[in-house]
């Protein structure tokens, strides 16, 4: 099992705070740092919220071996333009380590708020199977061309990607796979339960046929190096929730999410990688609470 961070700083978070967490992710020797594509949390008072594409790039050139991943950005904020452009521009930047995650949109009240247009669902996952297309065409060899419904290219698009990879995310059980074994790189779901994502695995694998996938999950952890490290972390993130914790340890182990002492995790972890899963980002929402994400991270991974 390989690891990557997850970050949500739109729930909090300057551009040295992530720089510090990517840091730590390429001493530690991670695969990726990756951050969510959000401008609004919705909870009060508003958190300071940067720019996903804009702290990839600045974090292409404060980092030199680590991948940087945007997972994932919802269609419904750029043109399938200006994901283009920010996307061979961060390739260039950070010599070919950008992973781009792309997905439909789904929070309503942060379009809502900005007055940013989010149409219905059958409309987004048409504009999202569209934009694939544009990014395609955009990214192979010669002159770009692909006209839809909402969107429509006839250019010659440089410069080229040198090392970019494509990640499709979701939840779903069949239509995500599916497309993500038939156009991405890499497949992300929601960490579940081993049988679940066992058969989410399946259905993007059968779609993927000699396709070369790779099949990654992504969610939260209350972990600890012991028994008693653990409860003190749990009794914590219960406290913040203002739930017991039992009840949130319950609502992660029912949920398959990564909870316990260092052996615990150890057998979640080997049940996730039974089941496909070839790597898990540790999701970590305070950062705030960098000395946390460490020891969190070095838990999940064994150490």
């Amino acid at each position: 099992m390989r690891f990557s961070l997850m970050t949500e700083p739109h729930l909090g978070g300057t551009y040295d705070q992530q720089l510090e967490a990517a840091l730590f992710s390429q001493a530690e020797g991670l695969v990726s740092f990756a951050r969510c594509d959000h401008y609004l949390s919705g909870g009060e008072p508003t958190p300071e919220a940067t720019d996903a594409f804009a702290v990839l790039a600045g974090l292409a050139r404060d980092t030199s071996v680590i991948r940087l991943c945007v997972l994932v950005s919802p269609i419904t904020f750029r043109h399938p333009a200006v994901i283009v452009k920010n996307a061979v521009t961060i390739d260039q930047m950070s010599g070919g380590r950008l992973d781009l995650g792309i997905g439909t949109g789904w929070m309503e009240l942060e379009h809502e708020s900005l007055g940013i247009p989010f149409p219905d669902w059958p409309e987004r996952w048409q504009r999202f199977e569209e934009a694939l297309d544009y990014i395609d065409a955009s990214f192979g060899e010669g002159r770009a061309f692909f006209e839809g419904k909402h969107y429509a290219i006839d250019a010659d698009v440089r410069p080229k990607p040198t090392g970019v990879r494509l990640v499709i995310g979701g939840s779903g059980p069949t239509r995500t796979p599916t497309l993500a074994g038939t156009r991405a790189d890499e497949y992300n779901f929601f960490i579940c339960p081993p049988d679940e994502a066992r058969a989410k695995v399946d259905v993007m694998r059968s779609a993927a046929g000699d396709r070369r996938v790779e099949a990654t999950v992504m969610g939260p952890a209350i972990v600890g190096s012991s028994a008693s490290d653990f409860r003190a972390r749990l009794e914590k993130v219960a406290g913040q929730r203002g739930k017991s914790p039992a009840e949130v340890e319950e609502s992660y182990a029912s949920r398959g999410f990564l909870v316990g002492d260092s052996g615990r995790v150890a057998e979640q972890v080997a049940a996730l990688e039974q089941a496909g899963v070839e790597r898990i980002y540790v999701q970590w929402l305070d950062l705030d609470d960098l000395d946390a994400m460490r020891e969190t991270v070095t838990v999940v991974r064994g150490g």
